[in-house]
Parts: structure tokens; C-alpha cells; sequence
């Protein structure tokens, strides 16, 4: 009750991108930001608790990965069976089957890496990557992918 009277619509705008701005909806990607709020429903009283549910209809951004899309990412860390990456909300792992032939797991290097015979390409932690994203999977609080540095323009970013 103490938020009904003239300043209702700026709690439900405040409550909304508290809420909202920053999380996964599996449906629709991460929501990065609330852009507009189109419609405020009737708000509708519940019965065993008092508070009042309203309906909102709003634009975001979003950011919502795809098999195919290719993304910058930093790589967050290095194993023999791959590296993991992270491009803004969405982390990726890129397999060992995914990288080119001529890179090889180097456990000798610090930080551990993959690199290529003569040094010319390296791929270690806190590195940029250029991924291609091969598949994802969506839950309903997470995105996840997997992707490839195989192809040309791929890979390193110097």
C-alpha cells in the first residue's frame, strides 16, 4: 500500500529494470536494457499475500546468439581438451576439434596455450578470439555455445 498513490508508475518503471535488465530469458536471449515500456495493465490484487501483479508490455535489448554468427570473445581459460570464452553474457567453448590442425596444446608455456608451430598464432588466457558460434543451448535462466576458430579470419585477434 505504501507504493499506490502519484508515483506508482516510477516504482513499476524502477521494479522493472531492477528485475528485468541484466538476466536470460531462454525465449529471448539476455535482456541488456529496457528501452520502453509500451503498456501498464490493470493491476490485479492477489488474494493471499496483498500485493498487486500488473501486466507490462516493454521494448529491450537484447542479445540473443545464433548457430553461424561469428562473435569476439576473451578467453577465460586454456585446458588440453579446449578453451573456454566469454563474448559480454554468453560463455563458449571452443574443442580442441574445433581449432586448427596446426595449433597444439602447449602445458609447457605460461600461461598454458594452444600455439602453432612457429609461435606465428597463440591462443592463451585473456587473449581476444574471432569465434564462429556452431551450436548453442538455451535454458531457462542460461545461454550457452560452442564454437570453432577454424575457418579463415578466425581465431586471434592481434
Amino acid at each position: 500500500p505504501r507504493y499506490f498513490g502519484p508515483k506508482i508508475r516510477m516504482t513499476l518503471y524502477a521494479k522493472l529494470h531492477s528485475e528485468v535488465e541484466g538476466t536470460c530469458s531462454g525465449r529471448h536471449g539476455f535482456i541488456i536494457k529496457v528501452i520502453s515500456v509500451e503498456d501498464i495493465g490493470k493491476g490485479v490484487i492477489q488474494d493471499s499475500t496483498g500485493f498487486v501483479r500488473f501486466s507490462v508490455r516493454y521494448k529491450a535489448i537484447v542479445f540473443r546468439p545464433f548457430k553461424g554468427e561469428v562473435v569476439d570473445a576473451v578467453v577465460e581459460s586454456v585446458n588440453p581438451e579446449g578453451f573456454f570464452c566469454v563474448a559480454g553474457p554468453l560463455r563458449m567453448f571452443v574443442s580442441k576439434y574445433s581449432i586448427p590442425s596446426e595449433m597444439f596444446f602447449d602445458p609447457q608455456s605460461n600461461p598454458p596455450c594452444f600455439r602453432s608451430t612457429d609461435e606465428d598464432l597463440r591462443v592463451s588466457k585473456e587473449d581476444e578470439v574471432r569465434v564462429r558460434i556452431t551450436g548453442t543451448q538455451m535454458d531457462a535462466t542460461e545461454v550457452s555455445a560452442i564454437g570453432s576458430i577454424e575457418e579463415d579470419y578466425l581465431g586471434p585477434i592481434n
